[in-house]
């Protein structure tokens, strides 16, 4: 662990410096999730060091995340996966990763990244779609340092490029397995957000919607959202959205927690007709096999991070061409089309 400065684990971990050299010297004050943290950081800059030994330029991104773990992990996975043997410039990451937070909480680490200047070379975030938000983005604009919105995008602002799914596309399909697959007396449809105030699944939930409404509109939709796709809240809000529900319904769950939605819908004695649910993470995948959700709607996080990385390299001209909105293919998959790849990972 000795290899790496205090301080760079301690960037790297989001950690003070002294939390760091609790950890470092096995002294007593420092939580396991601390440990957990600068282990992380320590195996991340070990990564990085290796990269950066091959490259002939190095840069540092800023990947600001307000995600459940479950999902940042996949993100900062496939990030990982696109920075090893970069040409012709060595990129690391630097992670500021949190579960929930306030617009404030993401602001103010914008602004700390500004403050820090030329140190960084680009920002990728996932961050809720608000005015204070997008001056933030244009605040690092102006000092020179570029932002890529990544998954979901931030309206306003002077991001250079987006980097993520066809929200619009992923929504109205999602309407057609609904009622492809749903019973044919479904009356409803429980659609969960995990935060209104992230574009990308709130366009999801409008394209769902507009179909829904042109194609059967006798069926319902209830939403829920802001419960930031944490268990705990969104079987909450999802128990009281279906207090007077004991038909059975049909699950568009977009902001994920999956595991606790169906929990408490058996609490409930309320059994989905049909479930679609978004992204191949650990936990989806686990529920797809067993059958307990019948479809995920998947895009490839590597192709989104491949592209975010690709836009801040020609933003500094150091691949060709500009910088430039991509919006990756969502493909829907069953328990029997799972990608190779992961069912190799996790076997």
């Amino acid at each position: 662990m000795r290899s790496h400065r205090v301080a760079d684990i301690a960037e790297q971990a989001g950690l003070s410096e002294a939390t760091v050299d609790r950890v470092l010297h096995g002294r007593p004050g420092a939580s396991p999730r601390a440990v957990r943290a600068v282990e992380q950081a320590v195996a991340e800059l070990d990564r990085q060091a290796s990269a950066l030994r091959l490259g002939a330029r190095s840069l540092v991104l800023d990947v600001v995340m307000q995600a459940p773990d479950r999902f940042s992990g996949e993100v900062t996975a496939a990030l990982e996966s696109q920075l090893s043997g970069l040409r012709p410039a060595a990129v690391r990451a630097r992670y500021h990763l949190r579960e929930s937070g306030t617009v404030d909480d993401v602001v103010a680490t914008l602004e700390g990244i500004g403050r820090r200047g030329r140190t960084s070379h680009g920002v990728l975030l996932k961050v809720p779609d608000e005015p204070a938000v997008a001056a933030a983005i244009d605040d690092l604009a102006d000092r020179g340092i570029p932002a890529v919105t990544l998954v979901t995008d931030v309206h306003g602002s002077r991001r250079i490029a987006y980097a993520g799914p066809d929200h619009v596309s992923a929504g109205r399909t999602a309407a057609h397995l609904v009622q492809r697959w749903g019973r044919g007396d479904l009356a409803s449809v429980l659609v969960t957000l995990s935060r209104s105030s992230f574009v990308g699944e709130r366009t999801r939930v409008e394209a769902f919607v507009e179909q829904m409404s042109a194609t059967a509109p006798h069926v319902e939709v209830r939403r829920v959202a802001d419960a930031d796709g944490l268990d705990v809240a969104t079987a909450a809000v999802v128990a009281a959205e279906l207090e007077d529900v004991s038909a059975p319904l049909g699950v568009y769950s977009v902001g994920g927690a999956n595991r606790a939605i169906l929990a408490t819908l058996r609490a409930k004695g309320v059994p989905p007709s049909v479930y679609v649910g978004h992204d191949l993470d650990a936990d989806n995948l686990g529920l797809l096999r067993t059958g307990e959700i019948d479809l995920v709607l998947h895009h490839d996080l590597r192709e989104d991070a491949r592209a975010a990385i690709t836009a801040v390299l020609q933003h500094h001209r150091l691949v060709p061409g500009a910088p430039t909105s991509l919006a990756s293919g969502v493909q829907v998959v069953t328990r029997h089309n799972i990608p190779a790849r992961m069912v190799r990972g996790s076997a």
